[in-house]
């Protein structure tokens, strides 16, 4: 703390102004902290469920125009129906996608789930699941 002189008297904080200060930014901060951090989890989960519905209506057009399920993810990316394959939210890896093959367990790409272990933030359902 630098202390001046105005009119020839010192002038500054005392410690104890300080202090107060201090008390009132870290309770402020015990209250915005938490909020902050469950809307950066909410954040996460919008853009999970928004690229889940991407990719499978990629895959659904995919199936579509060809008449057969992509063989992986680089199909749909190779074919252009993604421009590129989104890394998951929630485990920030474009490897952690689970691929969920065909009903007949033939090759191809049916549906895809998150690899992300844990639960939704309101307790609802499994990453996974999704």
């Amino acid at each position: 703390m630098v202390s001046r002189t105005v009119n020839g008297k010192l002038t500054g904080f005392t410690f104890v102004e300080v202090m107060v200060v201090l008390a009132i930014v870290a309770l402020l901060l015990t209250i915005a902290l938490p909020r902050y951090f469950s809307g950066l989890d909410r954040a996460k989960e919008a853009i999970l469920h928004q690229d889940l519905m991407i990719m499978r209506d990629a895959i659904d057009h995919y199936h579509a125009d060809k008449g057969y399920y992509p063989y992986s993810l680089d199909a749909l990316v190779a074919e252009k129906y993604l421009r590129d394959i989104p890394a998951d939210p929630i485990t920030e890896q474009k490897d952690s996608w689970i691929i969920v093959p065909l009903p007949d367990y033939s090759i191809g790409v049916y549906d895809i789930q998150s690899g992300a272990e844990g639960m939704s933030s309101d307790g609802s359902s499994y990453y996974s699941d999704w």
